[in-house]
């Protein structure tokens, strides 16, 4: 008998919407089963290994994420024999919604967690909300996170105004507050660009004994698809199911970015907007040694050409 594994490798490219929820039914329908939950959620699971993973993801960023269209937990289910239950929502919903509670809760009731030796939850953005906020569900899971939002509760992060329509979520009843629903969390991981000062002001309400908060800097909001871009995030994934130390495994798949031209050119906009053109030298000196590129290389040679002009112009003053 064939695998049932094997569906994974259907590409859903070209699919949208209620098309592309219909291919996700027939293939779960082999090892697992599809259920709609309400008009804007759905659920699929598929029974394979002894690992769950648990993802939260929009149709919208699914379409974009990798050229098969396909959830983060198909290439997990795939590549490492993983479980998968997969949440999806059409538009930010944050996945705040009387049914997905209810039927979290006869998970729980039912003992479905417990039939795994390990859980991870996945998520990011509204998503990143929803997986650490059931991962309650799960006491002893392990969660990855990425630019998560703490809540919307306006009397939290009334700061945050990237999202006013969705103040009229309810972020205070069941699975509320996400921040809480990690201390039964064996370990989390939380991924954030410092630099998005909305992200970094969520991150710090995550603040616990057994979080890890990691920095990812120069990337911006959208790391999920950075992280796919640099082929960070399933490595990742996989080292969290095989028990490694998560920062230390970030870090090394980290200093990729050394050879990711989108990466230098960002800290090189930022080092040329301060005026550091020692630091600003030595990037395009990299870029243009390590990429063979051009354009760093002729960038590097204007800002010697500064330097050696800013000097001048100070000889002639002290003169």
């Amino acid at each position: 008998m064939q695998d049932p594994l094997h569906l994974l490798d259907q590409s859903l490219a070209g699919k949208t919407g209620q098309a592309w929820l219909s291919a996700v039914e027939d293939i779960t329908d082999e090892a697992g089963y599809f259920q709609p939950l309400s008009p804007k959620h759905n659920v699929a699971f598929i029974d394979a290994g002894k690992t769950l993973l648990v993802t939260f993801e929009s149709l919208q960023s699914i379409q974009s994420i990798n050229e098969n269209a396909h959830p983060v937990g198909f290439e997990m289910a795939r590549e490492e024999g993983w479980s998968l239950l997969s949440f999806f929502c059409d538009g930010h919903t944050w996945f705040r919604d009387p049914a997905i509670y209810r039927y979290v809760d006869r998970l729980v009731d039912d003992g479905f967690f417990e039939d795994f030796d390990q859980v991870i939850f996945y998520g990011a953005g509204s998503a990143g909300y929803a997986a650490c906020a059931y991962s309650v569900a799960a006491p002893g899971a392990h969660v990855l996170a990425l630019n998560p939002q703490a809540t919307l509760d306006p009397r939290v992060t009334e700061w945050d105004e990237r999202f006013r329509r969705a103040r009229r979520i309810s972020f205070t009843d069941r699975y509320g507050y996400a921040p809480d629903m990690l201390d039964a969390a064996e370990r989390a991981t939380i991924i954030y660009d410092p630099r998005v000062e909305m992200d970094a002001m969520h991150a710090a309400l995550f603040t616990r004994p057994n979080v890890d908060k990691l920095r990812m800097g120069f990337y911006g909001a959208a790391l999920d698809s950075q992280m796919m871009r640099l082929d960070i995030l399933y490595p990742l994934l996989s080292a969290i199911g095989a028990g490694a130390s998560v920062p230390e495994e970030f870090y090394t798949l980290h200093r990729q970015r050394r050879m990711d031209r989108n990466y230098l050119r960002a800290v090189l906009g930022d080092m040329e907007d301060a005026k550091r053109w020692t630091f600003a030298k030595m990037i395009c000196d990299h870029a243009a040694r390590a990429l063979n590129a051009p354009r760093f290389k002729k960038r590097g040679e204007q800002i010697a050409a500064l330097q050696a002009s800013e000097r001048a112009a100070k000889d002639a003053q002290e003169d």
